[in-house]
Order: structure tokens, then C-alpha cells, then sequence
């Protein structure tokens, strides 16, 4: 579910609709690397610096850190399958058991089919080779 999300937001951004953007009227940086952002849209006299914000790495460098990305991830993706499952439209009983018989039987005639083609082509190849 997470994840669905983020790529509406990315979708979003790209699409350049980012819905908490302020318009930029000057790409001046200041001495430590904050952008002016526009305050007002009628008066662009008034500006407010704003830092940027920076990046952080993804891989962490601990190794508890990664342990810990990877169980959030793990519970993250549990969470999404039983969101998902709450979805799926199950097979009443009676429906199961019908669709496991026609498996059963039909397993049951390939089997038949496949055995007596392998008696008769080893009878066949013993045949042969007398």
C-alpha cells in the first residue's frame, strides 16, 4: 500500500503537479545553499529563504541498520498481502471440493495413459533388441 502511494506521489512530481511546491522566482543561492521561494504570488518582493533539502544515502552502514531496513520491509510487504487477500473472492465449499475432484481424476487417466505407454514401449524396445 506503501508503495502505491509513493508512486503517485513520484507520478505526481513528475508530471510536475507537485501539490506542495512554492513557484521559485530566483535561483540565487544563499551562503549555505537555501533557495528564495516566492511568498505571495502577487508580491514577489517579499522573499523568505528556504533550505533545500539533501539527500540521505539509502544504504545504511551498520550492520543493525540493515537488519532493521529489511524486517520493515518484510512487515511492510506482509501488511500489503493481507490488505490484498482481504480482496480475492474465495471458492465456497461445495465449489473447492468439485474443482479438487476433477483434478484428482484427471491426475488418476494421465497416470493410466502414461503407464501404458511406458509398458508398451519398453515390451517394444525388449522386441528390438532380441
Amino acid at each position: 500500500m506503501g508503495r502505491i502511494q509513493r508512486k503517485k506521489a513520484s507520478q505526481k512530481k513528475k508530471k510536475g503537479i507537485d501539490e506542495g511546491a512554492v513557484p521559485q522566482a530566483n535561483t540565487e543561492t544563499a551562503a549555505d545553499g537555501a533557495v528564495p521561494a516566492v511568498i505571495s504570488d502577487k508580491d514577489t518582493t517579499k522573499r523568505q529563504i528556504v533550505p533545500q533539502k539533501r539527500s540521505v544515502p539509502a544504504v545504511k552502514s551498520t550492520q543493525g541498520g540493515a537488519v532493521r531496513n529489511f524486517v520493515e520491509k518484510a512487515l511492510q510487504f506482509l501488511r500489503e498481502v493481507k490488505v490484498e487477500l482481504k480482496k480475492v473472492t474465495w471458492p465456497s465449499r461445495k465449489q473447492a471440493l468439485g474443482s479438487t475432484l476433477v483434478v484428482i481424476i484427471l491426475v488418476i487417466i494421465i497416470s493410466l495413459f502414461l503407464g501404458v505407454v511406458d509398458i508398451s514401449l519398453s515390451s517394444l524396445i525388449r522386441l528390438v533388441f532380441k
